[in-house]
């Protein structure tokens, strides 16, 4: 996992996955991932406790980087950067 200041990233694009239950925002995630370019992030935010949980684990089995996440009211903020 990387330093970077998750409040100042920069992110390409945002799934807002905020209502939907497991697996819900993990197959938001999967899907727009594609539609961002290597080397860019993704923010997902879910109201979902397992979904900080999750999706580390996806991102780290197909390659991609987990930066972190924040936790805003009733959600959490969650940042993966696209590896390949």
């Amino acid at each position: 996992m990387s330093t970077v200041d998750l409040n100042t990233l920069q992110v390409a694009s945002v799934v807002d996955a905020r209502g939907s239950a497991c697996p819900g925002p993990l197959l938001e995630a999967k899907k727009a991932i594609g539609k961002v370019k290597v080397g860019e992030v993704l923010e997902i935010l879910s109201s979902d406790p397992g979904t900080k949980n999750d999706i580390p684990v996806w991102a780290k089995k197909v390659g991609h980087e987990y930066l972190g996440h924040l936790s805003a009211a009733g959600y959490e903020r969650i940042f993966v950067r696209r590896k390949k």
